[in-house]
């Protein structure tokens, strides 16, 4: 079966959600997506909630706090962002969530309002015992390659 042509593929809009509960709260992401689906069908109707298509992609909740990423159609952003500010509870345990902002792709997502930053490292070359190696830093932390492995250091190392 052939893919269809970009133009005719949907196109959506990714939520970055916070979701707040109590610290013993057990809430997966089965639950979650039940309670958003309930809460859409609600509030947009069966017709509306279908168009709208809310589907959880990533969730990630412990010690009562938790971040997902919830995927809607384009075009159905403030609907979507409407359903998800009517869930109040996720298993019986009552949560609070707040979407802190909407993107066109999962990564810009993630690093815009999750916090979930790619990292950055620098590649150099370093001495290390004594010897020029291959390095890579980041944060602060230097991994340097010996070996076939890596062993890690700190730019504190190599003054």
């Amino acid at each position: 079966m052939k893919h269809l042509p970009k133009h005719l593929r949907p196109r959506w809009r990714y939520l970055a959600v916070t979701v707040e509960s109590w610290p013993d709260a057990d809430v997966d992401r089965g639950a979650f997506q039940r309670e958003l689906w309930y809460a859409g069908q609600n509030l947009l109707g069966d017709a509306g909630s279908a168009d709208a298509d809310l589907t959880v992609l990533d969730f990630d909740f412990a010690d009562g706090y938790g971040e997902t990423v919830v995927r809607a159609r384009r075009g159905h952003a403030d609907a979507a962002r409407a359903a998800v500010a009517c869930v109040d509870e996720v298993n019986g345990h009552p949560v609070g969530v707040a979407v802190r902002g909407t993107s066109g792709t999962v990564r810009a997502c993630e690093e815009k309002y999750l916090g979930r930053r790619g990292e950055l490292f620098e590649q150099r070359k370093v001495a290390f015992e004594n010897d020029r190696r291959a390095a890579h830093a980041r944060n602060g932390d230097v991994d340097v390659r010996l070996d076939g492995s890596f062993v890690g250091a700190t730019e504190l190392d190599f003054e």
